[in-house]
């Protein structure tokens, strides 16, 4: 046995790489952790989840500064933006986070590799060292865990500075004129509100005729309806199918999908948010056997084990929603079924959220779901309008909404449109875990005044019971 042996080589840092390694090292296994970055913490970390939220939080102060405080007597006359010195602190954000994990990998005895890993066999991992050489890695169990990158247009080729992914929407050196997004899904529109909010001109290009795709239906309208009322703009069931990059401002031709006429757009930065795929290049999938489906997904069992029973794989990686928190509990689970333990992932409970101003989250079913499935269900509705903490703070835009069992009241799905809706989603993923009711909800204390309010009022509508309407 070499001396470079492990109980689990995990290959890849972000969310579920790392917190799945931790947990592993916490119940008494021998973990090494290879990522090719230099910095641990996947893109979530480093040019995803976190930059883009403090990107998004700055530029809503900036708006604030601008148009709100007023109203509440604080004069902010002659406010400016200093873009250089918001992207400062976007990145100190980072690297104290990124920083961060390198202590935990420190303080749990998990030995970091910094290179690229591949699998040899099943029971072999070789370590392609960014600062040169190899390692070889003896591994009793595997854990993929390498995300996901960016989908390209064969014909929109990326240079990160006018043609950009998230990658580069996080790091402009100027506010754009005109954005032209393309796709209106999670990435597209954070980044696209933030550059909307710091003066750009935003225009969103959609595939389908709703935003926001996997949200409930009704919901995401007035989502839309709310973005569009902020500046934002909106070309539906549109396709991008050809764009002139030499020329500047670019041109950018699209289709109309239901008339098939076809138009032209200018703008001088494109973002490309058409989705991501599974990075599973280079891995070595094919010496132990392992084939990714059509989609570049790995397929795995309920033990998320793939048709090698010691090689696993969790996060974007394998089907199911991109997103880390998702990422994170797979990686707990697999640590907690290598140590013998019964490892679980609950997929009805993922929350998803968007984190623009107000913000939209969501878990559990959608009614189009339920009325798919046949299952009868209740609704219950409650806007913010009328809830004090939310007229306090001058937003009151948005509503809670609730759909439970229609015979046993048991809540199927929870959807947010409004401030702090990210936050608020946390107590209907805990009810649903459990297997709450509407009534629990309702009759559940819920300090007043507070936004919290709107999910208890919404819980109590589903009994036609709300009292503040």
């Amino acid at each position: 046995m070499s001396d470079k042996a492990y109980d689990l080589v995990v290959i890849g840092a972000g969310p579920g790489g790392y917190t799945g390694a931790i947990r592993a090292a916490q119940l008494g296994l021998k973990v090494a952790i290879i990522d090719k970055r230099g910095a641990l913490g996947g893109t979530c970390l480093n040019v995803g989840c976190i930059p883009s939220k403090a990107l998004l939080e700055s530029s809503e102060h900036f708006i604030a500064a601008q148009h709100e405080l007023a109203d509440h007597g604080v004069d902010t006359s002659g406010v400016k933006l200093n873009l250089k010195k918001m992207m400062e602190r976007k990145n100190a954000i980072v690297k104290e986070l990124t920083d961060g994990i390198d202590y935990l990998m420190n303080k749990n005895k998990i030995e970091t590799f910094i290179g690229t890993g591949k699998v040899l066999d099943k029971n072999t991992v070789e370590v392609s060292l960014n600062d040169g050489g190899s390692e070889k890695l003896t591994a009793s169990n595997i854990m993929l865990a390498t995300g996901s990158v960016p989908n390209h247009l064969p014909f929109l080729p990326v240079d990160e500075k006018s043609v950009v992914t998230s990658t580069g929407a996080l790091d402009l050196e100027k506010v754009p004129d005109h954005l032209i997004v393309i796709g209106g899904g999670v990435i597209g529109l954070e980044l696209g509100s933030v550059w909307k909010r710091l003066g750009a001109k935003v225009t969103v290009i959609e595939f389908t005729n709703a935003i926001a795709a996997g949200m409930d239906t009704k919901i995401a309208k007035r989502f839309q309806a709310v973005l569009k009322k902020q500046g934002m703009e909106f070309l539906m069931e549109s396709k991008v199918v050809e764009a002139n990059t030499e020329s500047q401002p670019m041109k950018v031709k699209y289709e109309n999908l239901k008339t098939g006429e076809t138009s032209e757009i200018e703008g001088d930065v494109v973002l490309v948010s058409t989705g991501r795929r599974p990075y599973s290049e280079g891995l070595g999938l094919e010496n132990v056997g392992i084939t990714p489906n059509q989609r570049g997904q790995v397929e795995v069992n309920h033990s998320f084990q793939t048709n090698v029973p010691n090689i696993y794989a969790i996060g974007d990686l394998i089907p199911g929603p991109m997103l880390a928190h998702k990422a994170e509990e797979e990686g707990v689970a697999v640590a907690e079924i290598v140590s013998g333990q019964s490892g679980h992932v609950n997929y009805l409970t993922v929350p998803g959220i968007v984190y623009t101003w107000p913000e939209l989250a969501s878990v559990g079913y959608t009614e189009d779901q339920l009325k798919e499935q046949n299952i009868p269900y209740n609704v219950g509705t409650f806007p913010f309008s009328p809830n004090g903490r939310a007229k306090a703070m001058g937003h009151t835009e948005g509503q809670a909404k609730i759909l439970a069992h229609k015979e046993s009241d048991k809540i199927l799905g929870v959807h947010i449109l409004g401030p702090r809706a990210g936050d608020l989603i946390g107590e209907a993923v805990v009810a649903m875990e459990f297997g709450g009711s509407a009534e629990d909800l309702a009759r559940s204390f819920h300090a007043h005044p507070t936004l919290s309010e709107v999910v208890r009022e919404a819980a109590l509508a589903v009994d036609k019971r709300a009292r503040q309407m």
